[in-house]
């Protein structure tokens, strides 16, 4: 069937989607071919498509769809995470709206509200996906608090703790205020900001002095239990032993003595405040100091604030400043940028305190979780992130896997009496029942007497399972699906989750499957605007994916953004790639238009010209392959779409086509068309995973196709040995052709009039071909001609083209003796570096073969032009 002059990818995708989901190509069940398998990073439930899912997810897509047509049973898992406290925060805002809020209601009436959220906004960023072409299993679809995940979610931690890998304890976390929950280090942003370093008077007690101390948190005087100094301090020797009266408190404190203390910084004494500052309660917990908690779950001032009960921490700090002052306790205030730790999430600024929470040991998991990563037996891609991966590994701390949330799974623990161990782990509240009754020794203890533990998991506690969760693997460890799907192939992630989810999940796979989880990890990079700023909606420099796709096409925009994808390395996103997608695809659907509109007709006999171009294409598009797979070997995407891009816009649109095109009305040889259309479907082959509609919808227009027969599942072109030669030949024969060309656009003379050429060559390759695409009437071999001629060289052989008689002499004279000057100018310089001892001695013997190469060449040219001025 004719094709429409303009190719439409609104109709086209809609149309070749629902035919790929009506046939349940995307649909993977163990059978005996070998797996391969994808899980995706799951975004959040509540998300829609951004740049970074673009990227993230046409990648893991063109792997997919191009082990489809390996051969392989390809089966990428889809799935949402339930993201607790971006989530959480949506769901508290949208009842502080309706007038609830969340303290008001039962932990059960929050969770039906947060299940109605995920029930009417989750999922919309899977069904972007499906505009963007995403080959997923959709049977498989999971998410992260699905009963059956959340069961082995469960399962894992109370495994955990029985094997005493998972303990309760008070430590130091990063509080929240707004999210009024803990979140671990790596979920901690830390801004510069400007602020002020407050120097403030600590009276020493039973006398006159005071001693100086600087802080940029005045608020937090409430919680001081000591003023440090360091001991090799000899400004402060003579307070050894005596104590403070903490501003405005009015509570007396010791002066105590630390190497920790920075002599230099500020007065080079500090406030220990052991509740509110990390490194204060190192030093607090080394002195045996009390803590005082001053501060609320809010980030407002409580009791010990005194007065300033009840208000919050930052309005505190430009109130007490005031009072400092009033009362001749400040002796003065200076400008000060410090970084400041803010949530991820929320962007509230942490509070550091001091929180009873559940920590996962990992000291013992990261050392084998680090080998198999250092000995590659997973890969990265690219391998420097080995480093990145190695420092986290070894420096490795607790993980502090509880929320103080709702939304998520809900700690195990039951608890069944006021005392610090009166509590067990389990799977259900009846299996705790029965803990619970031997670990009291109560009998008669009912469901009632337990309460469970209020905080919930953090989310990457169920994502670290995410490649055995979504499988059953920790309910069923021998299910069909677990054992052919596990380990998984690749994973396709961005290196700022290297912690979070990568790290952990490795530990998991050896953990539970003592294998890991995937053969390699391709890190994606960020994208960015052309300022290098993140893409974000926040700075409003995101365009939104879906527009995209509208304006250009799903093939254009994955074109577009792989084009500028190189592995690991951040991505300039500019809309002008999109076009150029776009345009790609006009090519082929003219490339192709062209073709159907040749008539073939039986008593045309292929030429000469026509089996060198097909001998020619088949060797080329062989050694292509190889290259394409030797790319995707080495997970370099990109590079393996400009190989495929190039096969197609140079060496099939631009030299054969025009190589085996029929002259204007005349026929084609049936053997020749039928070789192009061939040529043409492994083409679609080869292009299918990067633009899967536009290759589908003209495969299928090629001839009638059963279901059995769409592009999506046949099998791509295995490469098979091709000669090397035969394509530097024709090399050689494109060179001669562009040189023609060369001279008949610089001269203005029009392709239409067929020129005659001399040659020092005995012969050359694809002489029928040349003839024909430079339109040349007669080669004379191992001739040179006395007229006046344009002369230039293809290796060493030397091709001159007689001057038309319409050229001016005198100006074309004029023209090679600048050119001849020009030439001589550039030869000096060479010669002179050359020349150079120093450069001679210190310069790589490549460097130095490339200036004599650069010499040989300059030398050769300046010979042909100089014969040409004799002709002139």
């Amino acid at each position: 069937m004719q094709i429409s002059d303009k190719y439409n990818p609104q109709e086209t995708e809609q149309k070749w989607y629902s035919y790929w989901l009506e046939n349940n190509y995307f649909h993977s069940e163990p059978n005996e071919k070998p797996p391969y398998t994808v899980v995706i990073p799951p975004p959040n439930v509540t998300g829609i498509l951004h740049m970074g899912h673009m990227l993230n997810n046409t990648i893991q897509d063109v792997l997919v769809r191009r082990a489809r047509m390996q051969g392989f049973n390809a089966c990428w898992v889809p799935g949402t995470d339930h993201a607790s406290i971006a989530t959480e925060a949506k769901v508290v805002a949208k009842l502080k709206e309706d007038g609830i809020s969340k303290s008001e209601i039962t932990r059960e009436e929050f969770l039906k509200h947060a299940w109605e959220w995920t029930d009417k906004y989750g999922g919309t960023i899977l069904e972007q996906l499906k505009k963007l072409g995403a080959s997923c299993d959709w049977e498989r679809t999971r998410f992260t608090m699905e009963p059956k995940l959340s069961k082995q979610v469960i399962k894992s931690f109370v495994d955990l703790f029985n094997k005493g890998l998972i303990y309760r304890g008070y430590r130091m976390v990063n509080w929240d205020p707004e999210a009024k929950t803990n979140i671990s280090d790596e979920e901690v942003i830390f801004k510069e900001q400007n602020g002020k370093l407050y120097f403030l008077k600590y009276k020493i007690e039973g006398t006159e002095e005071f001693l100086s101390v600087a802080t940029t948190r005045p608020e937090t005087i409430f919680g001081d239990t000591a003023v440090c100094v360091n001991p090799n301090d000899e400004r402060y020797t003579h307070l050894k032993g005596k104590k403070v009266i903490v501003p405005i408190a009015n509570r007396v404190i010791p002066i105590i003595e630390d190497d920790y203390v920075d002599i230099e910084f500020g007065t080079g004494a500090l406030k220990i405040t052991p509740a509110h500052d990390t490194n204060d309660y190192e030093i607090g917990q080394r002195h045996h100091l009390p803590m005082i908690d001053s501060l609320d779950d809010d980030g407002n001032l409580n009791q010990h604030g005194l007065h300033y009960n009840g208000k919050n921490r930052f309005e505190v700090r430009k109130l007490i400043a005031k009072e400092l002052e009033e009362k001749g306790l400040l002796l003065k205030a200076e400008d000060y940028v410090n970084k400041i730790g803010t949530s991820e999430r929320t962007g509230a600024i942490i509070e550091p305190k001091i929180s009873q929470q559940w920590f996962l040991k990992m000291s013992e998991m990261a050392k084998p979780a680090l080998d198999v990563v250092m000995n590659d037996e997973v890969k990265f891609h690219p391998e420097k992130f080995k480093n990145t991966y190695r420092h986290w590994m070894e420096n490795i701390r607790d993980w502090n896997i509880s929320r103080q949330l709702w939304w998520g799974q809900q700690i195990p623990a039951y608890y069944f009496g006021e005392g610090e161990n009166d509590f067990v782990v389990a799977e259900t509240i009846e299996e705790a029942l029965t803990l619970a009754k031997e670990k009291s020794q109560i009998s008669n203890l009912e469901i009632s007497d337990l309460k469970q533990d209020e905080d919930a998991l953090d989310t990457w506690f169920s994502s670290w399972l995410w490649p055995i969760s979504v499988f059953d693997g920790m309910l069923e460890p021998e299910n069909k699906d677990i054992n052919y799907y596990y380990p998984t192939s690749d994973l396709v992630t961005g290196p700022d989750i290297i912690f979070f989810w990568v790290a952990r999940m490795i530990m998991a796979g050896l953990e539970y499957r003592k294998e890991v989880p995937f053969k390699n990890v391709y890190f994606t990079g960020i994208v960015r605007d052309k300022q290098r700023r993140k893409m974000s909606k926040s700075l409003g420099n995101s365009p939104d994916p879906i527009e995209l796709i509208e304006k250009y096409g799903a093939d254009g925009v994955r074109v577009g953004i792989l084009l500028s994808s190189a592995a690991g390395n951040d991505l300039l996103f500019d809309e002008d790639l999109m076009l150029q997608g776009r345009n790609f695809a006009t090519k082929i659907w003219n490339a192709y238009k062209l073709i159907q509109g040749w008539k073939k007709d039986e008593t045309t006999k292929p030429n000469h010209s026509d089996h060198q171009a097909i001998e020619w294409f088949r060797n080329q598009m062989d050694k292509t392959i190889v290259e394409i797979g030797d790319q995707f070997e080495k997970f370099r995407i990109s590079d393996a779409l400009h190989l495929v891009y190039k096969m197609i816009w140079d060496d099939f649109c631009s030299w054969y086509l025009e190589a085996i095109k029929p002259n204007f009305g005349a026929p084609i040889a049936p053997q020749v068309y039928d070789q192009t259309i061939s040529f043409f479907e492994e083409l679609m082959k080869l292009l299918h995973p990067f633009m899967p509609f536009l290759s589908e919808e003209l495969w299928q227009n090629i001839s009638e196709r059963t279901p059995e027969n769409a592009l999506v599942i046949s099998q791509q072109r295995k490469a098979e040995t091709f000669n090397n030669e035969l394509i530097k030949d024709f090399e050689t024969s494109k060179e001669i052709i562009s040189g023609v060309r060369n001279y008949r656009q610089s001269k203005g003379i029009s392709p239409r009039e067929s020129v005659e050429i001399f040659t020092n060559a005995e012969t050359i390759s694809n002489e029928e071909l040349v003839k024909k695409l430079a339109n040349i009437s007669d080669i004379h071999f191992s001739q040179k001609t006395d007229k006046p001629s344009f002369t230039f060289l293809v290796g060493a052989t030397e091709v001159s083209i007689p001057l038309s008689e319409n050229i001016d002499l005198a100006e074309e004279k004029g023209k090679t003796e600048k050119e001849l000057q020009h030439l001589k100018g550039f030869l000096m310089s060479v010669q002179k570096k050359l020349s150079n001892d120093k450069f001679m001695a210190g310069a790589p013997q490549n460097v130095v073969d490339i200036e004599l190469k650069k010499q040989k060449d300059t030398q050769e040219k300046i010979a042909l032009l100089e014969e040409k001025l004799k002709t002139l």
